[in-house]
C-alpha cells in the first residue's frame, strides 16, 4: 500500500491510497466519523479502474488529522483481530457439533 499526502493543512488532510478500494476506505470513513473531533471525514474513487481512492478527512478544533487517522487505523486492526478471534472460535464450536 502505498500512500501519498496530497495536501496537508492544520486541521485538514488529503491523501491517496494506491491499490485499496471501497472495502477498505469505507471502514476507515466510518470509525473516523465515529470519532467526535472529526468534522468531515470521506473518500472519492475518481476512476473505478484505477484504484487509487482520495482520502479526505477535517478535525475540529487543533486535533491534527494524522493522529485521528492513525487511531482509526489502529481500531481497524483491533475490530479485526476480534472478529478473528471470535469467527475461529464459532468455527471451532460448529466443527465439534
Amino acid at each position: 500500500m502505498n500512500i501519498n499526502v496530497l495536501e496537508k493543512k492544520t486541521n485538514e488532510l488529503r491523501i491517496e491510497i494506491d491499490g485499496e478500494g471501497h472495502t477498505f476506505c469505507n471502514a476507515l470513513q466510518k470509525v473516523l466519523l465515529e470519532d467526535e473531533t472529526i468534522e468531515i471525514a470521506g473518500y472519492d474513487i475518481p476512476h473505478p479502474l484505477v484504484s487509487k481512492p482520495i482520502i479526505y478527512v477535517r478535525t475540529k478544533g487543533k486535533r491534527h488529522p494524522e493522529t485521528a487517522l492513525r487511531e482509526a487505523a489502529e481500531k481497524i486492526r483491533t475490530r479485526s483481530k476480534e472478529f478473528r478471534l471470535s469467527f475461529e472460535k464459532a468455527l471451532k464450536e460448529w466443527q465439534q457439533k
